[in-house]
C-alpha cells in the first residue's frame, strides 16, 4: 500500500471519528467501518493506527 493509501485510510478514519460524535450518526455502521479501516492500517503497517496517532499528535 502507498503512503498517499494510507493518508487516506488515516483521514477516513479521523472523518468517521468526527460522524460519530454527531448526534443523528448511525453508530453501528460507523463502528464498522472504523474497525474494518484499522484491521487494513494493522494489515498493512504492522501498527495500530491509535497508536500512531497519538504519535502525531505528541509530535
Amino acid at each position: 500500500m502507498k503512503n498517499s493509501e494510507l493518508r487516506k485510510l488515516v483521514s477516513q478514519y479521523k472523518e468517521i471519528k468526527n460522524k460519530q460524535s454527531k448526534k443523528h450518526a448511525d453508530n453501528f455502521k460507523l463502528a464498522d467501518k472504523l474497525k474494518e479501516i484499522e484491521h487494513r492500517y494493522f494489515h498493512e503497517t504492522g501498527r495500530t493506527l491509535k497508536s500512531d496517532l497519538k504519535e502525531f499528535k505528541e509530535n
